[in-house]
């Protein structure tokens, strides 16, 4: 299986057009047709569902199309960190990170390392813990910034500084809007969004046995997109301080909650981890600034 035909799988089941796949290839459209058939001959299983206008991934294309992501981003990760293997002062990392203000000490480290390698080049990809930790043992990253205490059999990690502060973001015309710090009993009956991973690892602690007392109307992992949906009345959200615009005009407010819950970060990589040689002066660094 050649990476260079996993590539023409993916466009034809982006584009889901072998012509115009072909166009984006600049190859052949019977030249791309036959590389497809020789794919689907290897596996010994048909990968599209064709018809006289278009293709589209059948179950067995949807099992390749992510496996063959996965390859091909390793593959890419991997020829860049050849290339800069006798060049330290410039490379690639790739960082997971889940949504937090705190990811503003990451960001300084990277500013400070880029100052004296200014070929430096950082990818970032945002998610929850669970998602990010799996593209982290995956290999597709790098180092993961997560929002949960670290696995210690399978990870080393550093500390950030502070931690996230929990509260409710709502509309600034709520009644609780009101109160000054918002208790677990004001929000009882109150339609609330927030991420699969707190309902999962942080209300419990923090609701204990009253966690069936809440009412959770949705859920959401990106905290501007649950703001949206606060603003257009669909309930409370549930998340950390500093990641939604509450100032004046934004028709928003947040207050913290009572008991206080808070959330410490972490930055984690893989034990027994192979880093290029800028990694290696990243990872340097990041222990010189949270050890």
């Amino acid at each position: 299986m050649e990476l260079r035909v996993l590539r023409y799988f993916l466009a034809a089941a982006r584009e889901e057009n072998i012509t115009r796949a072909a166009e984006r290839l600049h190859i052949s459209q019977p030249s791309l047709s036959k590389e497809i058939k020789k794919l689907e001959e290897e596996l010994g299983h048909e990968l599209f569902i064709r018809t006289s206008k278009n293709v589209r991934l059948n179950d067995e294309g949807m099992l390749l199309r992510k496996r063959a992501e996965d390859i091909l981003a390793i593959a890419d990760k991997t020829a860049e960190e050849f290339r800069r293997l006798d060049n330290n002062i410039g490379g690639e990392i790739r960082i997971g990170c889940a949504e937090s203000y705190l990811i503003k000490y990451l960001a300084r480290s990277i500013k400070e390392f880029r100052e004296q390698y200014p070929s430096f080049v950082f990818h970032i990809f945002s998610g929850d813990t669970e998602p990010v930790a799996e593209r982290l043992d995956r290999g597709i990253l790098d180092l993961a910034v997560i929002a949960e205490p670290p696995n210690l059999s399978k990870y080393y990690y550093l500390s950030i500084p502070e931690s996230d502060r929990w509260g409710i973001i709502m509309r600034d015309k709520d009644p609780l809007a009101q109160k000054d710090i918002v208790t677990l009993e004001d929000l009882y009956g109150v339609p609330l969004l927030c991420s699969e991973q707190s309902i999962r690892a942080d209300f419990p602690r923090w609701c204990g046995e009253n966690m069936d007392k809440l009412t959770f109307a949705g859920t959401v992992n990106l905290a501007y997109n649950g703001a949206v949906f606060v603003k257009e009345g669909l309930g409370c959200m549930l998340t950390f301080e500093h990641l939604v615009d509450t100032g004046e005009g934004s028709g928003l407010c947040f207050r913290p909650i009572r008991p206080t819950l808070e959330t410490n970060m972490y930055i984690i990589w893989r034990k027994y981890q192979v880093f290029s040689p800028i990694g290696e002066l990243f990872l340097k660094k990041l222990k010189e600034d949270y050890s």
